[in-house]
């Protein structure tokens, strides 16, 4: 329970603030609004929770690479980012721009005509769908035609797909034909905006590997200075690059599975302040949930649980797509499929270990 206790302390005070909330404001406020809101609040928990387990364990793999220093950067600022910045900031940042209003006169709109803001956010709906699904697209496909994979969950499939991986630039080839598919089925008046979206999920992808890869770029020498001159400074120098580019990967990849959650949680209510306090609680537990994974050493406990994770990611990445062109997927629908992957890994994790014991 200590790599989840402070997970439930930061609960119990969002609880006790939506309490507050939904006592104390609205039309209907009083005893029976505050338990309609905390039963709202622990319903967003419950669903931040299950969207983003898969990215719990695509940021373990990540993580696991990382010094103490980065980890607890990543459960502090990290959590700041994705909180305050992606759940509350971005969203009000979204209508500001598209309806050229003031961050001031938006957050008033959120909280004194939360139904006008909702509409107005999900107008820009596709636009969202089409960067956060060129994006997670991105990080399942160059997992799939990755040569260097040792493991291959079906392997009759990845083994012929890591071939590919030779090809230059097959996965951004990929993702802009499924943005110019997603492209042509939206309305005209949207149809630029959308793929300019697509467009810059694509470039930020690619700019956060191009940025972490300048970082990384002198670990080689690095490494063969410290072997020769026992130099623990070059090193340090190349974990702390080597962390900056990782949380920058990590920090991106969790604004594109927060998109999903954001618009989901406005079919659920419109009350801002309420949806932040249940995505916050979400978003918390999936930090806990990463360091537990990278702590315990689970992903080397169940080879295919990255596998799994990633194919989630890519059933996410077509359903964001797809919901950009008006088809509608429930949220319980996008949150079951991502367990059941996970599920499906864990369980062909566990035959695999067993098989192995065998012999």
């Amino acid at each position: 329970m200590k790599h989840f206790r402070f997970s439930i302390i930061f609960t119990i005070i969002c609880l006790a603030i939506s309490a507050y909330w939904g006592f104390t404001h609205g039309p209907q406020a009083g005893l029976m609004a505050m338990f309609k809101v905390l039963a709202i609040t622990a319903i967003l928990a419950v669903m931040e929770v299950s969207l983003s387990f898969d990215n719990a364990v695509v940021n373990a793999s990540v993580l696991k690479h990382w010094n103490q220093f980065w980890r607890t950067l990543f459960l502090t600022v990290g959590i700041i980012v994705a909180v305050f910045g992606m759940r509350l900031i971005f969203p009000l940042l979204i209508v500001g721009v598209t309806a050229d209003m003031s961050m001031v006169e938006v957050a008033k709109l959120a909280l004194n005509d939360p139904a006008t803001y909702s509409a107005k956010l999900l107008a820009h709906h596709a636009e969202i769908a089409a960067f956060g699904g060129t994006f997670l697209l991105l990080v399942f496909l160059n997992f799939l035609f990755d040569d260097e994979k040792d493991a291959h969950w079906f392997h009759w499939l990845e083994s012929k797909l890591a071939s590919l991986a030779n090809i230059q630039a097959i996965s951004v080839f990929i993702a802009l034909i499924a943005l110019l598919v997603m492209a042509n089925f939206v309305p005209d008046v949207s149809k630029l905006a959308v793929t300019m979206s697509g467009i810059w999920g694509i470039v930020v992808y690619v700019g956060v590997q191009v940025i972490g890869h300048l970082l990384e770029g002198g670990s080689d020498e690095d490494e063969a200075d410290e072997a020769v001159q026992g130099n623990s400074a070059s090193v340090t120098g190349t974990i702390v690059k080597g962390g900056i580019g990782g949380f920058l990967y990590l920090e991106v990849l969790d604004a594109s599975f927060s998109f999903d959650g954001v618009i989901g949680a406005f079919a659920i209510t419109s009350d801002v302040v309420v949806i932040m306090l249940g995505l916050a609680i979400g978003a918390m537990f999936v930090r806990s949930m990463t360091i537990y994974l990278v702590e315990k050493g689970t992903l080397d406990a169940y080879i295919y649980l990255e596998h799994g994770a990633h194919y989630a990611i890519g059933a996410l990445a077509f359903i964001m797509l797809a919901s950009g062109t008006g088809v509608h997927v429930p949220e319980v629908v996008t949150g079951l499929i991502g367990i059941a992957f996970i599920v499906w890994a864990v369980l062909s994790s566990i035959a695999y270990r067993k098989k192995q014991n065998q012999i």
